[in-house]
């Protein structure tokens, strides 16, 4: 390991970066070095600029991973070289906004209800009724549960931060039927026949299957459970504020997407139980 390389991790160590940020920026000072077989310290900023039309006219890379490079490489020269500017510019095109397929109560249903064993059936359900990314639920350790409260506790979720996500009285009994079976002890989720956390790979095949099994065919991956966690609580009349905490989001405006895709949004004092609501309407078909 080089000494810039370690100082660079150092930097974001102090910083409380997530591990995928260690990753991408590591990645991204990494392929600067082997495309001019130097040292990042001995380029310029000329060479820099050439490097970001590398990106985009040679590489093809989209715009949000072009600005992923451009967010790594600018927190080394700041952050760990001490520049005291950073004037490169990115020339890349804007990926197009597009409102996702969203999944319906019904559909959800289906999906969860799809999962080949229970403990398959139990990560769709939490991941849902909790609007978790999938980085989050394969984290979920036993411990997490306050049982008492009717809270999960979300550690070091996106941007290093825990939150608490409120647990639906449907969804806590799930979890402690869930436990009786398993009996997992550290991870809510283990590998099987181990002690050891999923990979976030697991859930998303599990999704991908089970979607595929009840003739699903929209667009998306696991995340689209967060999507419709958030829409079907909106839906119910979730004030976005409220929703904002439970969803993570430390800016309001990724939030607020979510009320452009509920027309007719009313904002009322509480939200629903997501789980019970997908039973109901089990019952009544």
């Amino acid at each position: 390991m080089t000494p810039l390389r370690q100082k660079m991790m150092d930097a974001m160590q102090v910083r409380g970066f997530s591990v995928r940020t260690h990753q991408s920026y590591l990645s991204a000072v990494s392929d600067l070095a082997r495309y001019y077989h130097r040292s990042p310290a001995q380029l310029n900023t000329s060479e820099l600029q050439a490097y970001f039309l590398y990106l985009v006219k040679q590489r093809g890379l989209s715009g949000a991973s072009c600005r992923l490079y451009l967010n790594g490489i600018r927190f080394l020269y700041l952050q760990v070289l001490n520049w005291d500017a950073f004037k490169v510019e990115l020339h890349a095109p804007k990926a197009a906004q597009r409102i996702p397929e969203l999944l319906t109560r019904a559909e959800v249903g289906q999906i969860l209800s799809a999962g080949k064993n229970t403990k398959h059936r139990m990560m769709l359900t939490t991941c849902y009724g909790c609007g978790l990314r999938v980085s989050e639920l394969v984290a979920l350790k036993v411990r997490d549960i306050d049982s008492e409260r009717q809270l999960l506790r979300i550690e070091q979720g996106k941007g290093a931060k825990d939150r608490q996500v409120i647990l639906s009285p449907s969804l806590l009994e799930q979890l402690r039927d869930y436990w009786r079976r398993y009996r997992p002890t550290l991870w809510l989720f283990p590998r099987r026949e181990s002690q050891i956390a999923l990979d976030v790979s697991t859930p998303q095949k599990v999704f991908t299957v089970a979607k595929r099994r009840v003739g699903i065919d929209k667009v998306g991956g696991i995340h689209s459970l967060r999507h419709a966690y958030a829409t079907h609580q909106l839906e119910a009349g979730l004030p976005v504020h409220q929703l904002q905490r439970l969803l993570g989001h430390q800016n309001l405006q990724s939030t607020l997407r979510y009320v452009h895709w509920v027309p007719g949004y009313q904002e009322g004092q509480r939200g629903t139980d997501l789980i019970a609501a997908l039973e109901l309407d089990h019952e009544c078909r």
